[in-house]
């Protein structure tokens, strides 16, 4: 698929998601000099996309400008919001219905290898628009890949999560499906990477994947950022 960048294309991600606010329920910037201790760090983990097909990432780099996630939050400051597209498209129909997004049910992987240490799967998909404040991550699963990295990975299906707290998982296995559960206006993934097993203790970390397409051009290992479409190798 060529990649093409066009207004037009812009304008329907930034209208159809306005972006999916996974950030802005969080409070404060206790982490704000962490970027100079974690902006060069290296991944330990040997990370792939966690999906199949073509995705367009919504949010993601390492400034304000490129990423929402980037100052409200300490521990999502790297994180990744990624939508599945068709035809440079992120949905069919009018997206009021979840099955109008080309996103929702789609397969999502474990990223590394790992253990499942926490995990949701219970939570009810919002209907487009309408958040759930209450449960903000929604149905969820927290990978302790047993070197002090932690992936998580939020807004699944509800009842789609196939791992269960205490399997080991290896990267490009199946977890569940994506949805849009949680603190989210629309199907998407979000994920990132963290210190810690515990969300409001841990500190954000770049993240790099390795053997993967970005904008059609093969990135061995590197940084998905916002824009850029992006598919496994």
């Amino acid at each position: 698929m060529k990649y093409i960048k066009s207004t037009v294309y812009a304008f329907i991600f930034i209208v159809a998601f306005l972006l999916t606010s996974c950030a802005d329920m969080l409070m404060g910037d206790e982490g704000k000099f962490d970027e100079d201790v974690y902006l060069n760090y290296k991944t330990k983990t040997v990370l792939e996309l966690p999906f199949e097909d073509d995705w367009y990432i919504v949010a993601g780099g390492k400034s304000l400008e490129e990423n929402h996630h980037f100052a409200p939050s300490r521990h999502q400051r790297y994180a990744l919001d990624m939508v599945h597209i068709v035809n440079r498209s992120n949905k069919t129909g009018d997206g009021t219905k979840n099955e109008d997004y080309y996103c929702f049910g789609k397969r999502l992987n474990a990223p590394g290898n790992g253990k499942i240490i926490a995990m949701e799967n219970a939570i009810e998909d919002n209907v487009p628009g309408i958040k759930n404040s209450k449960q903000p991550l929604g149905n969820y699963i927290i990978i302790d890949h047993l070197n002090g990295e932690y992936s998580f990975m939020i807004h699944f299906k509800k009842n789609s999560i196939i791992v269960a707290v205490g399997d080991t998982v290896v990267r490009g296995q199946q977890v569940g499906l994506a949805g849009n559960s949680g603190y989210s206006t629309g199907p998407h993934l979000h994920y990132h990477l963290q210190t810690t097993p515990l969300l409001d203790t841990g500190v954000g970390v770049p993240m790099q994947f390795v053997n993967y397409y970005a904008d059609d051009v093969f990135t061995e290992r590197g940084e998905p950022v916002t824009s850029q479409t992006v598919r496994k190798n």
